[in-house]
């Protein structure tokens, strides 16, 4: 199966994220370390039969130079989705630095970052577009 490329299934992933991240968020408060939340982040999903990987190597290319695993992303969605969880009391500027250059590199189309140490999880969502399709 191919990734989403239509902006209306990609927007359909990303609401049932957050709406997962919301759920988990109203059931378990801030507080928790990153590796809670992203845990029951990927059961919420995997209830879903949301496909999800883990800790997903996004590589580096510059010039000839290849990096297979220069970072990290915490969670990547049906191919097209990368979401980074934090728990801080506020997302500094370099997080959504953090996440654009992910996004950049695996070229998926959207990314979130997720604060669950946000007081809601509303104040801890920021969505990040790379060539998101019309």
């Amino acid at each position: 199966m191919t990734a989403p490329s239509r902006a209306d299934q990609l927007n359909e992933i990303t609401s049932s994220i957050i709406a997962a991240a919301i759920r988990i968020h109203r059931a378990l408060g801030p507080g928790l370390l990153e590796t809670a939340y992203l845990a029951c982040l990927c059961h919420e999903l995997r209830q879903l039969e949301v496909r999800l990987e883990t800790q997903k190597a996004v590589p580096l290319v510059y010039g000839d130079l290849r990096i297979d695993c220069a970072y990290r992303a915490d969670l990547l969605v049906e191919r097209s989705v990368i979401v980074e969880v934090k728990a801080v009391d506020l997302l500094a500027p370099l997080h959504a630095r953090q996440l654009h250059t992910y996004v950049k590199l695996a070229a998926c189309p959207v990314g979130l970052l997720l604060n669950f140490g946000a007081p809601t999880m509303r104040d801890g969502i920021k969505r990040i577009v790379n060539q998101f399709p019309d």
